[in-house]
């Protein structure tokens, strides 16, 4: 299937690139899970109480991960083209989620079901590869991501978002970046000054 000049065999290819080495025939068989999704803008691809059943591979959009604490929204994570995104705990819990997936843009997302996943990765070492290293970055990114807010300066949480995700910087809301990085929007707003000025 062709989706914005994307096809389940491009997406396929490029987790087998990142991911685990595959033969023709094992891109077969992950191209033959992969499910293409297409969110507008504001749309829930997971709301809260839905259980997670797949991995979400982001093609084209923004999307981001977030839940309400005492009435408040607070955005746990963002993710631009070619990242991965779940709630990881309703996945392998299989229990409803407390958060939700929101496209911040019009996206595309390609679906790995969890089912059909864990089901080819007992067959196929490849896949199981991928399907860990998958894990194993998603794990990652959330330690980093919780070390960053405990260790690090304001200034710092967002240089360093500044470079490892520019683009998420340039289109995502002031208010959810603010969120994400655990400070108020005002004083993002003088961080984000005080780095321009240091550039000049």
């Amino acid at each position: 299937m062709t989706t914005i000049g994307l096809t389940t065999r491009d997406v396929a290819r490029e987790l087998a690139r990142r991911y685990s080495t595959m033969t023709h025939e094992e891109l077969d068989v992950l191209e033959s899970i992969l499910i293409p999704r297409k969110y507008q803008k504001g749309e829930l691809l997971l709301k809260e109480g839905e259980i997670c059943s797949g991995i979400f591979w982001v093609a084209k959009g923004l999307v981001r991960q977030f839940y309400y604490k005492n009435e408040k929204e607070l955005t746990e994570y963002m993710a631009t083209e070619n990242t991965i995104v779940m709630s990881i705990e309703s996945l392998f819990r299989e229990e409803p989620s407390h958060q939700q997936i929101q496209a911040i843009e019009p996206t595309i997302i390609f679906e790995l079901p969890k089912a059909a996943l864990e089901r080819e990765a007992v067959r196929n070492v490849n896949i199981q590869m991928l399907y860990r290293k998958i894990l194993e970055e998603s794990l990652i990114i959330s330690q980093v991501h919780a070390d960053m807010l405990r260790f690090e300066s304001a200034q710092e949480r967002y240089a360093k978002l500044v470079k490892r995700s520019p683009q998420l910087v340039l289109r995502a809301p002031l208010v959810y970046i603010a969120s994400y990085l655990q400070m108020t929007p005002e004083t993002l707003s003088r961080v984000r000054t005080s780095a321009l000025m240091a550039k000049d």
